[in-house]
């Protein structure tokens, strides 16, 4: 284990271009409001860049500077402030001139081809490179809580390259927001052609089921407490190892033609076959299995055949046809279904199979129902802080195009969702390969060789019902 720690070589403020951005209040619409209670999101880029530190410091970081505050120009509510009065009043984003955010600078020894690779490594090893925001903070006249949205930190590897970390409160922004954000940052910094500019405009989202103000009424009821995580991370088990899988296209291709013989099979041809159905009914059956204690005996583990296991699904909204919101509109647009199915049906021989008609026919409904998805993201998210339930929830997914966020020194390295490690969560990502698919995950070091080797035997196993 590398115990390196950075040293902060430089801490400033960017924000957009002195009076480009007028002051701007925007409402919180139910889409977003229920990510206030959700710890902030981190995600890393580690790019190479084999040249010294001084090169970095004098050349890349003050064009790093520079297009983040043009790009804050149209993504400035990154730049503002949260604002959470008492009630009645309403949480709201408020931009005004002069707001920024924080951007630090750090060097570290560490060996970066050790962060960057795809074996086990110790969960605590990206933490040093991620930024912890700033406390959120109270008016003393009103208290009314103030709440900052996004930190970044460039951190140096000397001679060998360096990682962008945002931390950034999910309330502002979902990941396809948040990853048109980076794009734009990275075109403007590699002086590449613009993309599309945000769309703020909130009137874009209706309320036809009167959500808003069920799910303000429950953020009101929750401790304010729970609105004030900075992202620190403080304990994480000593034996947890985070690492990255790669599923290769002939194999997302051998699991879409193993699940559809099945479907054919048992007369279900309508199913939903798709990249990430398949590729989450392996992970989540992998992972199911994997926990099996070698302490269990056949009794034990047969009374818990009929608990049910919850796979979280976290579907974008924007194009489908009964919201017409465009692509690129800002801020949250997510829906979320829970796919359920018993254990005994996961660890079975079909799991695989259960899996994914369950995963598919979520989506299926969300699909077609988007407001009954939008209806659960509040109980979805107090259900999954309740300790005990057979939850995993997805984090990210291969349509956002991680690996096209290039800065102009070339697509990243590798890119993490780094809070994978305190909840339980899996990353999907689209791969630095073409046509293949990430996937992260954290989990105690036994139980990850465990996951690795059922991982390797089921996709050998499909490759061979595929050749048969």
């Amino acid at each position: 284990m590398d115990n390196h720690k950075v040293k902060v070589l430089e801490q400033c403020k960017i924000g957009p271009p002195p009076g480009s951005v007028s002051s701007t209040s925007i409402p919180l619409t139910f889409f977003d409001i229920p990510w206030l209670c959700c710890p902030p999101i981190k995600r890393i880029f580690f790019y190479e860049f084999p040249y010294p530190t001084t090169h970095l410091l004098q050349k890349v970081l003050p064009n790093l500077k520079q297009s983040l505050s043009l790009t804050l120009k149209h993504f400035f509510p990154f730049s503002s402030n949260i604002v959470f009065p008492p009630k009645p009043q309403t949480p709201h984003i408020l931009y005004k001139e002069g707001d920024t955010l924080p951007f630090i600078v750090a060097e570290s020894t560490t060996n970066f081809n050790n962060l960057v690779s795809d074996t086990p490594r110790d969960v605590t090893c990206l933490h040093p490179f991620v930024p912890v925001l700033p406390s959120p903070r109270f008016l003393e006249e009103d208290q009314t809580l103030l709440i900052s949205p996004m930190v970044v930190q460039v951190t140096i590897f000397p001679n060998s390259g360096f990682a962008i970390c945002i931390s950034l409160r999910h309330v502002v922004a979902d990941g396809r927001a948040f990853h048109h954000f980076m794009k734009f940052w990275a075109s403007l910094c590699g002086s590449k052609v613009g993309l599309d500019v945000p769309l703020h405009d909130r009137g874009m989202i209706q309320d036809p089921n009167g959500l808003r103000p069920i799910f303000l009424e429950a953020i009101w009821n929750i401790p304010i407490k729970t609105m004030e995580s900075t992202g620190q991370v403080n304990n994480v088990p000593s034996d947890m190892v985070r690492r990255t899988f790669v599923l290769r296209s002939e194999h997302v291709e051998n699991l879409k033609k193993y699940v559809s013989a099945k479907c054919k099979n048992n007369g279900l041809e309508t199913l939903h076959v798709s990249t990430f159905v398949v590729t989450c009914s392996l992970i989540w059956v992998c992972k199911v299995k994997s926990e099996d204690s070698d302490k269990d005996d056949g009794v034990t583990l047969s009374n818990n055949d009929d608990e049910l296991h919850i796979f979280a699904i976290m579907a974008d909204s924007r194009n489908l046809p009964q919201f017409s919101i465009p692509l690129t509109y800002f801020g949250n647009c997510v829906v979320c279904g829970n796919a359920e199915v018993t254990r005994g049906k996961l660890v079975g021989q079909n799991g695989i199979f259960e899996a994914a008609i369950a995963i598919g026919s979520k989506i299926r409904c969300l699909k077609y129902e988007g407001y009954k998805g939008a209806e659960t993201l509040m109980s979805n998210f107090t259900e999954f802080a309740t300790l005990g339930k057979h939850m995993l929830l997805t984090a990210g997914s291969p349509k956002l195009d991680v690996y096209e966020t290039d800065f102009g020194w070339g697509k990243p390295k590798m890119s993490e969702v780094v809070q994978v490690e305190s909840s339980m969560s899996i990353s999907l990502s689209d791969c630095k390969d073409k046509g293949g698919i990430e996937v992260g995950i954290a989990l105690g070091r036994t139980q990850m060789m465990k996951f690795n080797t059922l991982l390797e035997e089921f996709l050998a196993q499909i490759a061979v019902h595929h050749e048969s």
